[in-house]
């Protein structure tokens, strides 16, 4: 077990370079960045890239290992004749008449929601009245290297104090990968983007305080152990532009109006039907 989620968390590092790349394949079956990224927002409803950097990355490791354990399920349910079985039949017709139904619906309602047309100003007159909501904090990229104590973290800056620019960036996620206990450490520490409050307030109101392109210089306790940071890149806090959000807002006016338009749709729908 040990060694698939070595596995694991080795292939997820490379799949982030694209979503319908195959992170792995189980006895021929591919499992793309895709379907782990499906999985995550159906579990988080869609709020996952909300979530701290860290939490992401050791959810997208748990649902990778999920769905590898899925495929190894399902084929050796195949080889022991359960799809073949007369249970399994009679289950899978089940299934199947109630997703009739549920794809009829679904099409349905897509139908419905397609063709509710937002204008151009009802769009520019939601971004002008509510600019607050697409405020975003300052953020940072920032990596780290995490090991249980002091002495250790104390080492690792040494190995990279005399160090800077990329000779410093390289020799960091050398060290990441090598020295990190974190679940980021075979991404080379990588933590992505975050904004305030996002991490633990030890680390946050560290990383905060760097400049771009270093690390700090004492190792940074917290509830985890001794973290060692390298600061990537930092964003200024800033109002994301109308074009950016133009299709998140066109979506949100677009449901608020399919509310309206289903109660109508239903209310004339059941005047007409036979209701005993």
């Amino acid at each position: 077990m040990k060694k698939v989620t070595k596995f694991i968390s080795a292939v997820l590092m490379v799949g982030t370079m694209a979503s319908a790349q195959t992170l792995v394949t189980v006895n021929g079956k591919s499992i793309t960045q895709e379907d782990v990224d499906r999985e995550l927002m159906q579990a988080t409803q869609g709020r996952f890239n909300q979530l701290p950097a860290d939490r992401q990355a050791i959810f997208r490791q748990q649902v990778l290992q999920q769905l590898v354990g899925k495929e190894l399920i399902y084929d050796d349910a195949k080889k022991n004749g359960i799809t073949n079985s007369q249970e399994y039949k009679d289950e899978y017709k089940k299934l199947e008449e109630r997703m009739k139904k549920e794809l009829a619906i679904q099409v349905w309602q897509k139908k419905v929601l397609d063709g509710i047309k937002i204008s151009q100003k009802e769009l520019k007159d939601y971004y002008n009245k509510n600019k607050e909501e697409f405020k975003e904090k300052e953020s940072v990229h920032a990596r780290h290297i995490l090991v249980k104590t002091e002495d250790e973290a104390k080492k690792i800056i040494n190995q990279l104090k005399s160090l800077s620019g990329e000779k410093l960036k390289e020799k960091f996620i050398e060290l990441a990968k090598k020295e990190s206990t974190g679940p980021s450490g075979p991404n080379g520490g990588d933590l992505g983007y975050f904004s305030q409050g996002q991490m633990v307030p030890e680390f946050n109101d560290k990383v905060f305080s760097m400049k771009k392109g270093t690390i700090t210089k004492t190792p940074v306790k917290t509830q985890y152990g001794y973290h060692v940071i390298y600061l990537e890149d930092k964003k200024p806090a800033m109002t994301r532009a109308f074009d950016e959000v133009k299709g998140f807002i066109e979506q949100r006016l677009k449901l608020e109006k399919f509310k309206t338009v289903m109660k109508e749709k239903m209310d004339q729908l059941q005047k007409k039907a036979v209701i005993k």
